[in-house]
């Protein structure tokens, strides 16, 4: 009996040294796995709470422990509003992951806990200015009366998908139907694009384009690349996925692409870095590192870092009364051109809408002419499935490779797409002069593709303007 009570006392003090080694290891060396999701948890909440005026818990709850890693599910966040900033971890204490909000940049993780340096380009907030007097796009009213059929789809939860946060239908230049899902309080609540970031990246490109700072041609971008293959990359390269750099575009766990997000302070620096793993422009692979490294391309065509910074608001976004977009740096102020721009649906609309306009805005040519017709061009490289920013097809989830075809479905052959993470979509049909917008919180499992939403609009319209044809 002595023996077997000796044996316990003996397992539970070695239990104890265990848990006690485990605990150390954990807050002075946690593995990147924790930190990856210690800083994504302080940056998802960051941006939800002094962006879009959202609680804490409700953006812990729904947007960090979504459907995902089970790791996620440990995470535990504090605010602090005072000095803008909000730390994360597992079970708060493993991970230490920070972020901070700077105004017009939005927020940013600090992923190195460098807080004085992440603090420089501070920007004033922009004001939504839209009268509700005004007609959208000019201003934020909306007359969608008119359009019942409009309205019955959009009701219907089979066709807005789960986890819906905000459906935008643009025909003609107005808005016939909109709908806000939960944790959407307002039409000016700014909502994160994802990879609707990238063609908004493209766009910007090509305002520098029409200014007369770059050329899609310009080459030796950065002075690591000097002397190799990677000197031959061009702005065009990088928009049209082509560089030939190697980089991993996985959320499987830590890859190039999470790494270069939240445990990178200098993004553009980290995918500089990465070799050629393919000849310049002979291969597609779609990388987040490359839409990184056009947005400090671009930048660097500025002396002025601050008038880099300013660039996107001056000569973007004010001209399209996109007043709740915020488009969010890394630590060292370069815009992540991949992922992290937030904006209200309706101003994601007014982009969608700038697209379908072959980049004009009531009269004045924001973008280049020919530009939005070189942006939805597929490359070659890509096999006709993208541009440069832009998809020629909808989202595939859950479509095994050798059936990617966009079966089922009968879309208009002129559609195109900008697709983001976790079921962000804008759908855009010249040919039906129409702008549709989709956004929400619906992972890839959940298996929703909004093409189903984009045809029984258009159906809809098409039905409306045959029997208004055959009215007397």
């Amino acid at each position: 009996m002595r023996i077997a009570v000796s044996i316990v006392k003996w397992l539970m003090l070695l239990a104890g040294v265990l848990l006690l080694s485990a605990a150390i290891w954990l807050w002075f060396a946690p593995p990147d796995l924790i930190r990856v999701g210690s800083n994504y948890a302080a940056k998802t909440v960051c941006s939800n709470v002094f962006l879009a005026g959202r609680l804490p818990e409700d953006v812990l709850a729904d947007d960090v422990q979504a459907p995902g890693h089970p790791l996620l599910k440990l995470m535990r966040v504090d605010v602090n509003p005072m000095d803008a900033t909000v730390r994360a971890g597992l079970l708060r204490w493993f991970g230490k992951g920070t972020a901070l909000f700077r105004g017009g940049t939005g927020c940013v993780a600090a992923p190195d806990g460098q807080l004085q340096a992440a603090r420089g380009g501070l920007l004033d907030m922009a004001t939504p200015s839209g009268g509700p007097a005004t007609l959208w796009p000019e201003g934020a009213r909306i007359d969608a009366a008119g359009h019942p059929e409009i309205s019955n789809i959009l009701d219907d939860p089979a066709m807005t998908g789960p986890g819906m946060r905000a459906v935008v239908v643009v025909h003609e230049g107005r808005i016939i139907g909109e709908r806000l899902g939960p944790n959407v309080y307002h039409h000016e609540q700014p909502l994160i694009g994802w990879s609707m970031t990238k063609p908004v990246n493209a766009a910007i490109v090509g305002t520098l384009v029409r200014a007369g700072r770059l050329s899609v041609d310009d080459a030796s971008l950065f002075p690591a690349w000097e002397g190799d293959g990677r000197s031959e990359i061009t702005i065009a390269h990088l928009l049209g996925m082509e560089s030939g750099l190697a980089f991993r575009e996985s959320y499987d766990g830590v890859t190039d692409v999470t790494r270069m997000l939240y445990l990178e302070p200098d993004m553009a620096a980290f995918a500089a870095a990465k070799p050629l793993a393919h000849d310049v422009g002979e291969h597609f692979s779609y990388s987040s590192g490359s839409s990184v490294l056009a947005a400090r391309a671009w930048q660097d065509t500025f002396e002025d870092p601050e008038a880099a910074l300013r660039w996107p608001r001056e000569a973007f976004f004010e001209p399209l009364g996109m007043d709740t977009a915020v488009f969010e740096t890394d630590a060292r102020g370069t815009f992540v051109g991949s992922s992290y721009l937030y904006a209200s649906p309706r101003d994601w609309a007014r982009f969608g809408q700038l697209l379908l306009q072959d980049g004009e805005w009531n009269g004045q040519q924001i973008l280049p002419e020919g530009w939005v017709e070189w942006m939805r061009t597929p490359t070659e490289a890509s096999g006709g499935d993208y541009g440069r920013g832009l998809w020629m097809h909808g989202p595939r989830v859950t479509t095994p490779p050798d059936q990617h075809q966009d079966t089922g479905f009968d879309l208009p052959d002129d559609a195109y797409w900008m697709i983001g993470h976790d079921g962000q979509t804008i759908t855009i049909i010249p040919s039906r002069d129409l702008v549709v917008v989709r956004m929400g919180l619906t992972p890839t499992i959940l298996a929703y593709k909004p093409q189903s939403l984009v045809e029984a609009v258009v159906k809809a319209l098409d039905e409306r303007k045959r029997l208004r044809a055959m009215e007397p």
